[in-house]
């Protein structure tokens, strides 16, 4: 590639880019997934309408995964421990036991209703199978749902990648022969155990890593994170684990810990998530041939139908049946098992191996995505307001952020009182920090101000407060219990313990 040939290059890649950012704006106001329109800009920029040639399945195989690497960590990061902790098990079920049994249905109904062949409808029912963490994570944390809810979907779009990819892998060898059960079962075991312990071993090396050096300027502190989340990754891969897995759980333990300079880590994880899903599903949108999908619409229709309303239904009744969910819960965690860029990735997975008619596959996928994703999406806020499952008013936490002050053995820390938070009309010294905590500055709609004792705090104001490593914990959770339930929060029985929070009483 010469100098020309990279300007112009750069000069394509920068204006899809930009689109695609429009798109993801014009995508919120009308209450749609990005994701569909970041296949259209695919299809669009494609050989059938503005001629770019795309048709390399390995690569976009490699680039795809690559990508839902870097979403699964950002996923990680931005998910709170004390919101999933307790959903782990039955989040862990749904991912293995419900995938085995939306397998097993959708097969069925692809053979039964489609007449496709055996190995073909195994492959569909495997590569359908699990739900997608980057249309879960961005649909479903806009909606006021309760914690145990989006906890367990998040959980669930984490961990459910891994089954999926060995069955997929699977099926798609010309074996001839049906697989041995305790293979697989046993391939599922290696592959999530050692994924599992590496995420978890390299996020606390990171964290503790991250904690105790000071590194030169901001910036390097999101990079290294999100490294550390990427090389979870690989190495798991590198050993036949699941990446997937390690890559989520690496990226969880890194968010949750005590890290400087945090809110700067979460905005450039976003990005970097922003920008995979971007690249990854306008990269899908130009693998498919247009002209090929309209004789791909009815079996995804049907095959869809099958999964929405009878495969996942049941694989979430079974899964979810010894835990304490309720039936209204989970309806919505069945109606909201969203499927995006991971079912078409995996549907490259038989083109690179050489299955006969796949190319059929990867179209029936794709239209099955963006149809059902048209019907799930917008209708989820429906639907949890149907099930009495939205909390309007539900109470936001105060965010706190932190920077290390080397030199002083202290640390600074930052937040913003949101709308709804009980912090609002308190005086200063009704906080009763620990002391050596103060309040230093607060900034209040663009003018900086010195608080006095009984300075009122108000909506919006921005609390500079410097403290020391040793009672930084304590000052957190006295700011999130002032938040939570006012200057008397002690006296109520909140201490301001990290977790789920609902509406408080009388708010």
């Amino acid at each position: 590639m010469n100098l020309h040939e990279m300007y112009v290059v750069l000069l394509v890649g920068g204006a899809v880019l930009l689109v695609s950012i429009a798109a993801a704006h014009m995508a919120h106001r009308m209450g749609l997934p990005g994701l569909l329109l970041f296949l259209a800009v695919g299809v669009i920029v494609g050989e059938d309408v503005l001629g770019l040639e795309f048709d390399d399945a390995g690569l976009a195989q490699s680039l795809g995964t690559a990508a839902l690497a870097v979403i699964l960590v950002e996923g990680g990061l931005t998910t709170q421990w004390m919101g999933v902790r307790e959903l782990l098990l039955p989040a862990g079920v749904l991912a293995t036991v419900g995938v085995a049994v939306s397998v097993a249905v959708t097969t069925a109904g692809a053979y039964w209703l489609l007449g496709m062949e055996w190995n073909l409808a195994l492959l569909l029912g495997a590569i359908v199978a699990p739900t997608d963490a980057a249309a879960v994570f961005a649909v479903l944390r806009a909606l006021p749902l309760p914690r145990k809810v989006t906890g367990l979907l998040e959980a669930e779009s984490g961990f459910n990648d891994a089954p999926a990819v060995i069955l997929v892998l699977v099926f798609s060898a010309d074996t001839g022969e049906m697989p041995d059960l305790a293979d697989v079962v046993g391939n599922i075991v290696y592959q999530l155990g050692l994924g599992g312990v590496l995420g978890l071993a390299i996020g606390r090396l990171g964290a503790a890593g991250l904690r105790h050096i000071a590194l030169p300027a901001t910036g390097l502190y999101p990079l290294a994170t999100v490294g550390f989340g990427v090389v979870a990754f690989a190495a798991a891969g590198t050993v036949e684990a699941s990446g997937f897995l390690a890559a989520y759980l690496s990226g969880l333990v890194l968010g949750n810990a005590k890290l400087p300079h945090r809110a700067a880590t979460r905005s450039f994880a976003e990005g970097m998530g922003w920008l995979a899903q971007i690249g990854l599903f306008v990269m899908l949108g130009l693998l498919v041939t247009p002209r090929e999908l309209p004789s791909a619409v009815w079996p995804a229709v049907v095959v869809g139908l099958v999964l929405l309303l009878a495969a996942r239904p049941v694989s979430v009744l079974v899964s979810l049946l010894p835990f304490r969910l309720s039936w209204r819960q989970q309806a919505f965690v069945s109606w909201a098992g969203l499927r995006g860029a991971i079912p078409i990735v995996l549907a490259t997975y038989p083109i690179v191996t050489g299955v006969s008619g796949a190319r059929d596959l990867l179209n029936i996928v794709f239209v099955l995505v963006v149809l059902f994703t048209l019907l799930q999406g917008p209708s989820l806020p429906a639907a949890a307001r149907r099930l009495g499952l939205a909390q309007p008013g539900a109470l936001r936490d105060v965010q706190v952020e932190t920077a290390p002050l080397d030199v002083l053995d202290a640390d600074l820390l930052t937040l913003t009182i949101p709308p709804g938070s009980r912090l609002k009309g308190v005086a200063v010294f009704e906080l009763r920090l620990p002391p050596p905590t103060v309040l230093t500055l607060i900034v209040r709609e663009g003018v900086t101000i010195v608080p006095r004792p009984e300075t009122a705090l108000r909506t919006g104001d921005e609390l500079l407060l410097v403290t020391t490593p040793v009672v930084r914990d304590a000052a957190e959770r006295r700011l999130r219990a002032v938040g939570r339930r006012g200057r008397l929060a002690r006296w109520f029985g909140e201490h301001g313990h990290p977790g789920p929070t609902g509406p408080a009483p009388g708010g």
